[in-house]
């Protein structure tokens, strides 16, 4: 018989041995991203029937699910610069699709913080960082299309990002023959906004067939994991850069192109990091990818920094679930627009500061699709419904949805009196947020530039030399397009400062005929040391029958050294349609006196485009676009 004696050093060894399984494993997990491009939750993991994902699915089931994930804006490069400093690309400067605008040295990359606690990082194999004098290999130990962890020193945790590409935009570019799909075009879903055109439907039918073909991928790289018996001690990551991909999702601020699939795989040995009781769960907290940075510090036990603008849903460092998530989009390649978004668990607020201007500008990349030809025609032709045809015209400056009862974001609350607490509490969400990470967007790109010289603009804007709350006053009054507030808007015209001056002209300019008594104003703003002022004030004039004078202002911007002065303007000629032969000519000149006519220019795009629309030959005039 046992002594009772016994029974208390027993007692110790089973506490001892409990206390030592809920022990947190300390030891530094790898860590493997998988990611994707331009694609929205259509998954059958998140309840898509005609999706075709069974390793996501799989996945998914065997980590956790995110339902609420969004990318904060909607377009690859500002996306990957937010994650990659862990500071929203609007609040760094970087929030043009694409810029290269030098990043501040007060602000760090991610890999380099984990690099300092003994991880070896690889990317393999894309960056697109969206920043200028940046060199974006040095950030890794290896980045290349043969970095792979498995060649890590011997002992060294890694951190691994492998990129796929397949369901990127450029994925519809060329079209499969509708023989060859594997999801059925006469099946596809197709949302309310969109007609049913044969192109539409093709292209969604050809796109669910390449996110079947991303699904392969990821398993194939989860095999891989598998079969080096690394994945009881790796933590996997999937998602997406964006949403997308058919138009009105990727580069545009509504669910379709900011949420996003998100799903994390860890091992039981770090069960202390599950954001859920068990795998497979659903977790419905809000997180953006402004997040990832701090929640891999989180992870790898590294402080998080207080400039960071994200807080990590991950971790010892995990913070209280926010209430909201923050969005923005800003210049779309050649096209000018702005607008920022704030989203709850049930709304979506947009904030539009540019709703002069459609969804539906005509953008080089986005037109390579054959489904936004063909909506576009069906428009002109007049074969859309008012859903349909919403797209293509002017815009509210502002929207908000119940993304609840309206998934597809389209029946607009914002001037619904049921909804006016939620809109004001929303509206004023955006404006704290702007204020607190000092968004750059207020500041005109061309202006910036000229202002801001060779200092990064995250720097430029802590360094007390601009009013950013009286230059966002400015542009929330401007862009709501009250007649009252005309003499406000001529006073803006006044002010000491550039932005103030260009948002009282936008102003006048989105008043449209209603803004005749400030032709004078106007007229004198043409003469604005701002080009951006003198462009916008030009574009009212027209508005206002002054055609003449509008012409002279704009034909001296395309003269300019500034790219960014010269892509606005054209922008602005574009839009007011000017096809006479002072205009051309402007145009013309521009392109043979640019030395390298490619691509990479904006203003070239432009150009190029109203080449085309004027039915211009470039030959004809010595003038060869290189792409």
């Amino acid at each position: 018989m046992k002594s009772f004696r016994q029974i208390p050093v027993l007692l110790i060894f089973v506490l001892s041995l409990s206390a030592c399984s809920k022990k947190e494993n300390t030891e530094l997990p790898n860590i493997l991203w998988l990611t994707s491009e331009d694609n929205s939750p259509l998954l059958g993991c998140y309840g898509d029937t005609f999706a075709t994902t069974p390793n996501l699915d799989k996945l998914a089931a065997e980590g956790f699910l995110y339902t609420r994930a969004f990318a904060n804006t909607p377009v690859c490069a500002p996306t990957r610069n937010t994650i990659l400093t862990g500071v929203y690309a609007c609040s760094g400067g970087n929030e043009h699709m694409r810029s290269f605008y030098s990043k501040s040295d007060m602000v760090k990359t991610y890999p380099e913080y984990l690099r300092q606690v003994g991880y070896y990082c690889t990317n393999n194999v894309k960056t697109d960082y969206n920043l200028g004098n940046f060199d974006d290999k040095s950030i890794w130990d290896d980045c290349s299309n043969k970095a792979h962890y498995k060649n890590r020193p011997e002992g060294k945790p890694f951190f691994a990002v492998f990129n796929c590409t397949i369901s990127h935009e450029s994925c519809l570019h060329k079209s499969t023959p509708d023989s060859l799909l594997r999801h059925r075009p006469e099946n596809v879903p197709l949302p309310p906004y969109h007609p049913a055109t044969p192109e539409m439907k093709h292209d969604w039918a050809q796109y669910y067939d390449k996110v079947e073909n991303l699904d392969t991928w990821v398993g194939e790289k989860l095999k891989e994991l598998d079969e080096a018996g690394l994945a009881e001690n790796t933590i996997v990551f999937y998602y997406s850069d964006h949403g997308g991909v058919i138009a009105r999702s990727k580069r545009y601020l509504y669910d379709t192109g900011t949420r996003v699939p998100f799903i994390i795989r860890i091992p039981e040995k770090y069960k202390h990091l599950f954001p859920s009781e068990k795998p497979g769960s659903k977790v419905d907290r809000l997180i953006s990818w402004i997040d990832l940075v701090p929640t891999l510090l989180s992870i790898a036990g590294v402080p998080v920094p207080e400039y960071l603008q994200g807080s990590a849903f991950i971790g010892k460092q995990k913070a209280r679930d926010p209430e909201y998530v923050y969005l923005f989009r800003g210049r779309m390649d050649e096209r000018y627009d702005m607008s920022r978004a704030v989203r709850d668990k049930k709304f979506r607020y947009i904030r539009n500061y540019m709703s002069h201007r459609s969804h539906g500008q005509h953008l080089e990349y986005l037109w390579k699709a054959p489904s936004v030809d063909s909506w576009e025609k069906a428009f002109l032709r007049g074969e859309c419904n008012e859903v349909q045809s919403a797209f293509w015209k002017t815009k509210t400056a502002e929207e908000l949805y119940d993304v609840e009862t309206d998934p597809w974001e389209i029946n607009n609350l914002a001037g619904n009196s049921e909804y006016k607490e939620v809109l004001e509490r929303m509206r004023k969400a955006n404006r704290d947020h702007l204020l607190k990470i000092l968004d750059t967007g207020f500041l005109p790109e061309a202006d910036r530039i000229e202002r801001v010289g060779e200092t990064p603009i995250y720097d430029f804007m802590r360094n007390g030399n601009v009013d950013l709350p009286a230059i966002i006053d400015a542009a929330e009054t401007a862009t709501l397009g009250n007649v009252e507030n005309i003499e406000k808007l001529k006073s803006y015209l006044k002010s000491n400062e550039s932005a103030i001056r260009y948002w009282g002209a936008t102003g006048l300019l989105i008043l449209g005929e209603n803004a005749a008594a400030a032709k004078p104003d106007l007229t004198a703003a043409l003469n604005d040391s701002s080009l951006s002022v003198s462009t916008v004030a030009a574009e009212a004039l027209y508005n206002l029958g002054e055609r003449p004078a509008a012409v002279k202002s704009l034909v001296a911007v395309l003269t300019n050294g500034n790219e960014m002065a010269r892509c606005f303007a054209l922008n602005t000629i574009d839009l007011v349609n000017d096809a006479s032969p002072e205009i051309q000519m402007a145009v013309i000149e521009l392109a043979q006196n640019s030395p390298t006519a490619t691509r990479e220019l904006y203003d070239m795009r432009m150009a190029k485009w109203l080449f085309e629309k004027w039915k211009l030959e470039p030959d004809k005039y010595g003038v060869k676009f290189n792409w």
